[in-house]
């Protein structure tokens, strides 16, 4: 773009429209503000397109699935089934595209400009976006923000990126029920789309080089999951480490493993790649603007998420902030708050989160591992499933409640679940938590019969004195 084009001056200008940045574009055009996105592909960012919300209603089908296959478990005869991948997919695309929609309405509402295309940094506070179509346009912000998001990486494994494995972008548009699968990573990506798969009728297997599942999380959370994937029939290959992969992912694959100190080969059809991630911070110019990056190449950001550059600001995953879309929507508050003149930090915010298999683990606070390691002493409140007379209703019986509660005090340290229901569950006691309620008052509190958090009485009954 020629030297003497003028800018385009906005109030506010943003690079992505993920979770934390379109939220920030239709506030403050809202508010009267001048704002532009620029977004390269995703409206709305990953989460309703390629990420959360598609893989959730994947997962559904695929819990669907079970329960047709149980099907006289509950008293209803069926003859046999077949799943269509196809038509799973048309479900999730459906809703992909519904999500879609409401955004650019969103956009349009606030009276935010949204530009379809790609954008870097030419000068301080100064982006210049290429369109769709070729054109550019050169915009500065009095506020600019950078929400760029991460896309999953595949390493450097001998012959892993020649294989063309799936990430989970392309596992979320499989058009076929792969023969056997084989997953790479046993954290949330791995264990939810390996659940999943298999319930679609896939073999799966499953390799991670730890020695157990989520292997940061207690040993009881970790046992339990081990044993739901093995009564599933998913096979695991844990404390393995890739040495090399031959062949092509949806055709034929090959790994060679060095697993307890001994080699040994797996094969299957596809190959899926879970966990690694890779900021999206090249090519954007951000040494043009004065902001510096990480020795792993997320942005350089301090508690109010300011960068090293006056006037820009970062949010998500790209500023290194937790991986969950509900912290970079945290991450949303915390830079309007401060554009507007207070000062919001980042420091010691709650993270819950949820791994979404069925049946679902999900955590807020300190584990039993993390208290342990940092000399806090607590006492454990425990019960099954079991225990929980809803959970004996449905018949989902699978899993514990827990909770940490401190020794000198009846305040709540930190919360586990892994049973059916667990997210909602964990909403009850995280919302406690910030009301700074003693366990007490869920103890005694008078709950619906029969709901899964009517489960906090007896869990909390449990605790010792």
């Amino acid at each position: 773009m020629s030297a003497t084009v003028e800018p385009e001056e906005y109030d506010l200008v943003i690079l992505g429209s993920g979770a934390g940045a379109k939220q920030l574009a239709w506030t403050f055009a809202a508010r009267g503000q001048r704002v532009a996105a620029i977004e390269r592909k995703y409206v709305g960012g990953a989460c309703p397109n390629i990420a959360c919300l598609p893989s959730k209603n994947i997962i559904h089908t695929a819990q669907v699935a079970r329960y047709v296959r149980q099907s006289e478990e509950f008293g209803i005869a069926t003859q046999g089934f077949a799943v269509s991948m196809p038509a799973v997919r048309e479900r999730k695309r459906r809703m992909v595209r519904g999500l879609v929609e409401t955004h650019l309405d969103l956009y349009r509402q606030s009276g935010a400009e949204l530009l379809m295309g790609s954008g870097r940094f030419v000068a301080p506070r100064t982006l210049e976006a290429t369109l769709r179509d070729g054109t550019k346009r050169l915009l500065r912000g009095t506020n600019v923000v950078i929400g760029t998001g991460t896309t999953a990486s595949v390493d450097d494994t001998p012959g892993l990126k020649e294989a063309q494995p799936l990430t989970h972008v392309e596992a979320l548009e499989l058009d076929v029920v792969p023969e056997r699968m084989i997953v790479l990573g046993a954290g949330y990506v791995g264990l939810e789309f390996a659940q999943a798969m298999r319930r679609f009728g896939s073999q799966v297997t499953v390799l991670d080089r730890n020695h157990r599942l989520l292997h940061r999380e207690d040993e009881d959370i970790t046992d339990g999951l081990r044993s739901l994937f093995e009564d599933e029939g998913i096979s695991l290959a844990l404390n393995s480490q890739v040495l090399r992969v031959s062949g092509t992912s949806g055709q034929s694959v090959r790994l060679l493993l060095l697993r307890d100190g001994v080699e040994q080969t797996i094969e299957g059809s596809h190959l899926l790649v879970t966990g690694a991630r890779t900021a999206n911070t090249k090519d954007i110019g951000l040494e043009l603007a004065g902001v510096e990056t990480t020795h792993h190449g997320y942005i350089k950001v301090n508690e109010r998420l300011e960068t090293t550059a006056p006037g820009v600001w970062a949010v998500g995953e790209v500023a290194g902030s937790p991986h969950f879309t509900h912290i970079s929507e945290d991450d949303f508050r915390v830079v309007r708050d401060n554009i507007l003149g207070g000062n919001h930090v980042t420091t010691g915010r709650q993270v819950p989160f949820c791994l979404f298999t069925d049946p679902e683990f999900a955590r807020i606070g300190l584990s039993e591992a993390e208290a342990k390691k940092e000399g806090i002493p607590y006492r454990l409140c425990k019960i099954p499933m079991a225990g929980v007379l809803r959970a004996r209703s449905l018949m989902e019986t699978r899993g514990f409640l827990k909770c940490l509660v401190a020794r000198d005090s009846d305040r709540i340290l930190g919360f586990a679940a892994f049973g059916v229901g667990a997210g909602e569950i964990m909403g009850c006691v995280q919302i406690a938590m910030l009301g700074n309620l003693p366990f007490t008052a869920l103890r005694e509190a008078i709950l619906a019969h029969p709901t899964i958090p009517e489960g906090l009485v007896s869990l909390f009954s449990s605790a010792p004195s």
